[in-house]
């Protein structure tokens, strides 16, 4: 038979847990909104901040608070979506009854799309490496590849510039690429932050 002191023992413990639980969910909201806001702030210094805000704050838990893992994820985003894109091309190049002018520009851009993948691997890659001592050098070749992949995906585009080719591919191709650069140029935006903050 258990004593009235461990009775009033265990009914005090579940009072504690009861009052702690709320509490609990309050501080984990309030986590969650800190991480939000910095995102948004954080966002604040690109160029497309919705763009922005919109395809990290999924990812705030893994991301914190902090500048690195800001950018780190904004680059990963960054790369998913151009494989995702450059998968679709490569959809769109073999169906679709392209012109041979459009099948040109599709392939151009598909090579294009793959050097920008490159440069954006690299970068992460070499984000994921950094150490003190070399961290003006990294984050040097950081910034001038994802330039390179913001360079490579501006000259996909303008394979379809002009009024040679209209109608439904080009404005497809157009929306997908216009999408990933304003992904790699807020990448970019944002690893320039970080940089800065070393600087």
């Amino acid at each position: 038979m258990t004593s009235p002191s461990n009775n009033l023992h265990a009914m005090f413990f579940l009072l504690i847990v009861f009052i702690s639980i709320p509490n609990l969910g309050l501080a984990a909201r309030n986590i969650e909104r800190t991480r939000l806001e910095f995102i948004k702030t954080s966002c604040g210094s690109t160029s497309y901040p919705q763009l922005c805000f919109s395809s990290l704050s999924a990812h705030a838990s893994a991301i914190q608070n902090s500048p690195k893992l800001l950018a780190n994820t904004a680059l990963s985003v960054t790369l998913n979506n151009a494989k995702t894109t450059s998968a679709s091309m490569e959809t769109l190049l073999h169906g679709h009854g392209p012109t041979p002018r459009e099948i040109g520009a599709m392939k151009d851009c598909v090579e294009e799309m793959h050097d920008s993948i490159d440069q954006l691997r690299n970068s992460l890659q070499e984000m994921n490496q950094f150490k003190g001592s070399d961290f003006g050098l990294m984050i040097s070749d950081v910034q001038t590849w994802v330039s390179a992949a913001l360079t490579d995906e501006d000259t996909c585009t303008d394979g379809f510039a002009g009024n040679a080719m209209n109608g439904n591919l080009k404005n497809e191709v157009r929306v997908r690429i216009v999408n990933i650069a304003h992904l790699t140029s807020n990448a970019l935006a944002l690893i320039n932050s970080y940089a800065a903050l070393h600087g």
